[in-house]
């Protein structure tokens, strides 16, 4: 069952172009000169029910246009999305009762009331009975760890504990679909690990479909079973972690520690990245082209090597190559 699907969906917006100087502005006053911005270029997914989709792209690439879009808020210029069969634009008031969505930037919370009192006025607003609510607080208890700080103001909450306050709050009234946008922004390592495994935990007990939007390639690694990639509004890639490695994973870097200071001619490997460093020469090089085993042989038949690491292209390598465009259809 696809609990999202989107099809053909596109959001252009018009904006006046002035021209500078008096003569601009009048100009632009009676003879405006309008152009079209497509922010979101035709794109086309579904994601089936209990999935974690990471939504990832560059600053201004489309992403909160979209999520906007899903969530309701924006209306698309053409093209449809459908979440849980129901429209975002046409069944709003219905629809928002069957998603949550957490920004990490804003916060829902009301900033002057203890926690639980936030929770009490969301539990009217989305009509949750008193025992559904009390069954949904302990079990958000437990997995965010609450308790230390639910009678405390709002606004004396730390940004960690905030982040996972607003989380709680997304989903008091049990959605099927949760948009997360950023929601480690900011945080420590231990905190970030803390709204992780919650994040999981939600997911497989709960079977709650997730977008999740974030510049952190730590969380889509570790929390998202598929990428959605878009730049400049078009899709890029969609397919799972191992796909894009196995795809567009194809540089890889060698580096050697040596017992003393050598200069290797490597003009036997065109194309190869050579950087020395210290007693370091770190390789650099496309898999396609050249294998670990000749560089090795190569490299300790002419330098005394005292240690070496292989290291396959990392996720955030790749979507960094995508974006700089480097990967140009390697496959």
């Amino acid at each position: 069952m696809n609990m999202i699907h989107v099809e053909h969906l596109q959001k252009n917006f018009k904006k006046t172009i002035k021209q500078p100087g008096l003569k601009g502005a009048v100009n632009s006053l009676f003879a405006p000169k309008i152009e079209v911005f497509e922010a979101v270029k035709d794109i086309s997914f579904e994601v089936p029910k209990g999935e974690i989709m990471g939504f990832i792209g560059a600053n201004g690439a489309g992403k909160s246009t979209t999520i906007k879009m899903l969530t309701g808020i924006l209306t698309p210029s053409s093209g449809f999305c459908e979440i849980n069969n129901q429209n975002p634009q046409k069944n709003r008031t219905k629809y928002v009762k069957d998603i949550g969505v957490v920004f990490g930037q804003r916060t829902q919370l009301w900033w002057d009331l203890a926690l639980q009192e936030t929770y009490s006025v969301l539990k009217e607003i989305y009509n949750v009975t008193e025992k559904d609510f009390q069954k949904r607080m302990a079990f958000l208890n437990e997995v965010l760890e609450l308790q230390d700080f639910i009678n405390d103001p709002v606004r004396t909450l730390s940004l960690g504990q905030r982040m996972r306050a607003d989380i709680a709050a997304s989903l008091l009234h049990n959605p099927k679909v949760l948009f997360l946008d950023e929601p480690t922004i900011g945080l420590d390592v231990a905190v970030k690990d803390n709204i992780r495994r919650a994040i999981t935990q939600i997911n497989q007990e709960e079977q709650t479909t997730i977008i999740l939007t974030t510049h952190d390639l730590n969380d889509i690694e570790l929390l998202a079973h598929r990428i959605f990639m878009i730049d400049k509004g078009e899709k890029m890639f969609d397919g799972t972690v191992e796909k894009l490695k196995q795809d567009f994973g194809k540089i890889h870097k060698v580096n050697f520690v040596l017992t003393e200071p050598s200069m290797i001619d490597y003009s036997l490997f065109p194309g190869l990245e050579v950087e020395y460093e210290g007693l370091q020469i770190k390789l650099r090089f496309d898999v396609t082209q050249y294998n670990v085993p000749d560089l090795l042989s190569y490299t300790m038949s002419h330098a005394p090597v005292k240690d070496v690491s292989v290291q396959d292209a990392d996720i955030e390598e790749i979507i960094r190559r995508f974006f700089r465009k480097e990967i140009s259809n390697e496959k």
